[in-house]
């Protein structure tokens, strides 16, 4: 939508103390949104038009993430528009998909006969490369081991017109800010962490491959227009203070789920002490506590990103139209968090939760109070999070203190960049070698043990020691799979010194370490540069544009794949209620995506509906016996793996439902977790609270994503109830939905569910997805 430019500054200052701009002229210019994108251009005019008119109609100041998302509203002058209520029609500028995500995307694409996406689309390859014994043997490794998977997306990305990123090329977040972010961009990617090209002043959302293939598709994208939460800056970064410790400070404030249905919005004259990517490293870690999305306004940081990454031609372009890319005055949020950046204090927040903050200074005793693990087993840096340019010039000061005093990690050390853009850079400019000389192993330019693909082999499964990151996630079993795995998660330059003394006792900011010679000393705060001064070095060229026509390629699925699977359509309501249907479990406590369908080595099947069906909710806890994978079938009173349970109701064409605490399905954007229990016969999610993107996959895939009216009620479901769900016939938006639940004792008891349906989303569920939906539209027209 982005396409042209035509405004005029005119001379009264913004709140930012920014120049506002009129639309009133001929600074008409056109910028290509990417050099990818010839055709495309970024215009600031027509989300000018549709702001104004949003603007007048709501009579108020709007803030920087309504004027984008307003700004890509399908009918700006019609749409309802009410925060935290209305579901908004909009038009994303493009959309990103990484290589697990984008297999179950592009069958769902290739399922609805399209010949080709309507909006830029991406595929990145990032989350297939296994971590085991560094870049080079890990990448060759992950080509031939996937080579069936990568063969599939470059040969549909080409037949489909979408651009694909080979492997080796990088994390997904890493390359958009790097060649696609713009600020007022409006972007989904089938990524949680999607809201790092936030750091570019973007509204750039995690999604479901269900979303993405409705806007390849043509469609408008639908979402509940969420609330704003505005987090003011004050003071500026200093010391061992870096950009993660503001987004830890917020996760500590807001809790993993206090960011739920809103975007965050950053703002204040803290602002401008932090780089365009420290910005790209707080917005991405946003999704850790719930939040849509995340963004900070425009400002020189971000114009001077543009300009190193090639991209001056959108810098200047937004210079000149600053009025749109920043809040306007007066501005009102939902709520205002403040942080005093000269007070922030370094922050290492764990284990098993990002949301529980321990000041550096609190962290030994914390750790020796919990009965955590002291010694740090490894240490890793790099990641989406934090693999910029200055993320790992800060490290490599904090190593060459070291190395000038003959010390080296005593915990491993792996370095991770973010793209191969980041990698050459480094190397070229000799920022590699101060942290392998200190022990550190680079793995490939990909996502590795932050999504949990990480061969270890320092200590077995069940063994409980520490691990300090400077990841995003740090749910139980994330990074390697054991769920005795403590997880620290921290800035990239407190991970390298806790890795120099591996040791979570270690405080740089007052303690020493004993050089060669036995003499102690004392690390100087870091420091880095937050770009490069000989620019950026791209690398090896890993990019596969789309040819101009692809229609006469071929995209192979072979019938006797593990890996790949194509899809059918799933089964249409049959306009009955869904009557004494068995719990196929009764969650106890934290249920993350991960829970629901874990990743590591079961990322192979993403694009294998069945087999990965296989891991469905392997790791939840069971309330009735506190046990993992480990369920009562109903009918034989045998107990077993959940998805064999599952799997059985199914063959006996009985629906089964699922029971779930607070936040359930918080973490990953993975639709897998929505497609899964719908694939093995289940129609209903019933929970105490849902997180927002597993929420809408549920909605997608055909499933009723309900909660309990009274939270309470949770406790009156017993894991042997028979659950009957009674008026579907009548759904309707804001209404709610009579429950039945029949115990083993012949009592029965009457409860209230409540949905956030809409008219379009019950006609998902009527018609078994929202895939079977557009394909009956299709029909029609």
């Amino acid at each position: 939508m982005l396409r042209g430019a035509v405004l005029k500054t005119f001379s009264r200052p913004s709140s930012g103390g920014k120049r506002w701009l009129t639309h009133s002229a001929a600074l008409s210019q056109k910028v290509p949104m990417s050099k990818f994108d010839k055709d495309k251009y970024v215009n600031y005019e027509a989300l000018h038009n549709n702001v104004k008119i949003v603007r007048e109609r709501l009579g108020r100041p709007l803030t920087l993430s309504e004027k984008i998302l307003y700004g890509h509203l399908d009918d700006p002058k019609a749409q309802e528009i009410v925060r935290g209520e209305s579901y908004l029609l909009l038009r994303p500028d493009r959309v990103a998909m990484q290589d697990a995500t984008a297999q179950m995307a592009m069958l769902q694409f290739i399922s609805s006969g399209l010949p080709k996406v309507a909006v830029p689309s991406t595929i990145h390859c990032d989350h297939l490369i296994e971590a085991e014994v560094g870049a080079n043997e890990d990448l060759k490794k992950a080509k031939d081991v996937n080579k069936e998977v990568y063969q599939f997306l470059a040969t549909g990305a080409a037949k489909y017109g979408v651009g694909f990123w080979k492997p080796g090329s990088g994390i997904i977040h890493q390359i958009v800010l790097e060649n696609y972010a713009f600020p007022g961009l409006l972007l989904i990617g089938t990524d949680s962490h999607t809201p790092n090209a936030g750091g570019l002043a973007g509204v750039c959302v995690g999604v479901g491959g269900a979303d993405a293939v409705d806007v390849m598709a043509g469609l408008p994208w639908e979402l509940k227009c969420p609330k704003v939460i505005g987090v003011r800056l004050t003071g500026s970064l200093k010391g061992w203070t870096a950009p993660k410790d503001v987004i830890l400070k917020v996760a500590d404030i807001l809790t993993v789920a206090g960011g739920t249905g809103a975007i965050i919005e950053y703002h204040g004259p803290g602002v401008d002490s932090i780089s365009c990517t420290g910005m790209a490293t707080i917005c991405n870690m946003g999704a850790e506590v719930g939040a849509t999305t995340s963004l900070f306004p425009f400002n020189k940081r971000m114009s001077a990103y543009l300009k190193a990454t090639g991209r001056a031609g959108i810098a200047q372009l937004a210079e000149k139209h600053t009025e749109l890319l920043v809040p306007d005055r007066g501005a009102n949020y939902d709520q205002l968090v403040e942080i005093d950046l000269d007070k922030l204090e370094p922050l290492v927040n764990g284990p098993f939760t990002p949301d529980r903050a321990n000041p550096i200074s609190q962290l030994g005793k914390n750790a020796k109070e919990n009965g955590w693990p002291l010694e740090i087993k490894v240490a890793l840096i790099g990641s989406c999070t934090n693999s910029s340019y200055e993320d790992m010039t800060r490290s490599a000061s904090v190593a060459k203190q070291a190395l000038k005093h003959g010390v080296k990690a005593k915990s491993g050390f792996t370095v991770t960049p973010g793209s191969e853009q980041i990698r050459a850079t480094m190397e070229r400019d000799g920022i590699d070698k101060p942290l392998t000389e200190i022990g550190g192993v680079v793995l490939a330019n990909a996502c590795g043990p932050c999504i949990g693909q990480w061969n270890r082999k320092d200590i077995k499964k069940g063994e409980k020691n520490s691990i300090v990151t400077s990841y995003n996630r740090n749910f139980t079993g994330r990074n390697d799979s054991n769920p005795e795995t403590h997880g620290f998660v921290a800035s990239p330059e407190i991970v390298t010194a806790l890795a120099l003394a591996g040791d979570l006792r270690f405080n740089p900011e007052t303690d020493y370490l004993t050089g060669a010679n036995g003499e102690k000393f004392k690390l100087e705060c870091p420091h880095g540069d937050e770009l490069p001064a000989k620019g950026f070095d791209p690398g090896h060229d890993t990019y596969q544009s789309p040819p101009e026509e692809g229609s006469k390629i071929d995209v192979v699925v072979d019938p006797k794949s593990k890996r790949l699977q194509l899809l059918s359509p799933f089964n249409k309501w049959d306009g009955k209620d869904i009557v004494d249907a068995p719990v196929l479990i009764k969650v106890l406590g934290k249920c993350t995506t991960d829970h629901i369908s874990a990743a590591g080595p079961w990322l192979k099947y993403r694009g294998h509906l069945d087999n990965i069906s296989n891991n469905l909710l392997i790791t939840a806890i069971n309330a009735e016996n506190k046990m993992m994978n480990n369920v009562k079938n109903q009918l034989t009173g045998q107990y077993g793996p959940v998805p064999d349970t599952g799997r059985f109701y199914k063959s006996k064409n009985i629906p089964w439902v699922i029971v779930g605490d607070v936040n359930y399905g918080e973490g990953s954007s993975r639709e897998h977790a929505a497609l899964e229990p719908r694939h093995l016969g289940g129609v209903a999610v019933i929970v105490k609270s849902f997180a927002r993107i597993h929420e809408t996959n549920l909605k997608k895939q055909g499933m009723l994503p309900l909660t309990f009216a009274n939270p309470a009620d949770y406790d009156k479901v017993q894991p042997s109830d028979r659950i009957s769900l009674v008026g579907l016939d009548r759904l309707a938006p804001g209404k709610p939905l009579k429950c039945i639940l029949k115990h083993q004792d012949g009592k029965s008891e009457e409860i209230l569910l409540k949905h956030t349906m809409n008219i379009t989303q019950i006609s998902w569920f009527r018609a078994g997805s929202a895939l079977n939906r557009m394909a009956e539209m299709k029909t029609k027209k």
